[in-house]
């Protein structure tokens, strides 16, 4: 269905987009830094699930419409772009606020099931997340193949098993670093503004990209 290439660009273009400390990473290491280990891998298994409720839900709502209309397919790809850099200018506005949000979820008390499901609602309204199945997904499909959707679907778990090592490992070295990086705000900020340069990159990536 889908070719070897474009198999290839998709996982490194997830792998790129995913690296970039988003929502959800800095949802996964703010739990890690304020409660742990445990509570870390709890909030990973719970975004896994919410961004791949994303992919089922772009697939299956836009794959068709996309394949159909080449004009809907450029005005998703540049409202999305457009958003992605909205986004990291804000992400880089507010990288002072991770110091504060951690202060007021170290009182927080959850079980592992409430946990989860707050990582899932994170995962699943994460707008890097949605942004990036609707505007760079289908331009990975293979048109003339068919079966759009379930492309998309098949594709979808490229990016939710490159996330799932990616804010595992996000989580574990922010519970071992929590004295570390708790302990100056300056290294907080600079996760949250590198963060936003990114999106940005990423926004102007997707915007002119003819793929």
């Amino acid at each position: 269905m889908v070719n070897t290439e474009s198999l290839l660009a998709f996982a490194a273009m997830s792998l790129v987009v995913i690296a970039i400390p988003g929502p959800s990473v800095l949802f996964v290491v703010g739990r890690a830094l304020a409660h742990g280990r445990r509570t870390a891998l709890a909030t990973v298994l719970g975004n896994l699930l919410g961004c791949y409720a994303l992919v089922l839900a772009v697939a299956l709502g836009l794959g068709t419409l996309v394949q159909s209309s080449a004009t809907v397919f450029t005005a998703v790809k540049l409202a999305g772009a457009a958003y992605l850099v909205y986004l990291g200018v804000q992400a880089f506005r507010h990288r002072d606020r991770m110091r504060t949000d951690l202060t007021a979820r170290k009182g927080e008390r959850r079980g592992d099931l409430r946990t989860v499901l707050d990582g899932l609602l994170v995962g699943a309204t994460n707008p890097k997340g949605l942004v990036f199945f609707a505007a760079v997904l289908p331009q990975f499909v293979n048109h003339d193949a068919g079966h759009i959707p379930l492309q998309m679907m098949l594709l979808g778990l490229i990016p939710a098993g490159i996330g799932l090592v990616s804010d595992t490992l996000w989580g574990l070295g922010a519970s071992a670093a929590r004295t570390w990086l708790t302990g100056s705000e300056r290294r907080l900020s600079m996760i949250g503004g590198a963060g936003g340069i990114a999106l940005i990159g990423l926004g102007l990536t997707v915007a002119a990209t003819d793929h």
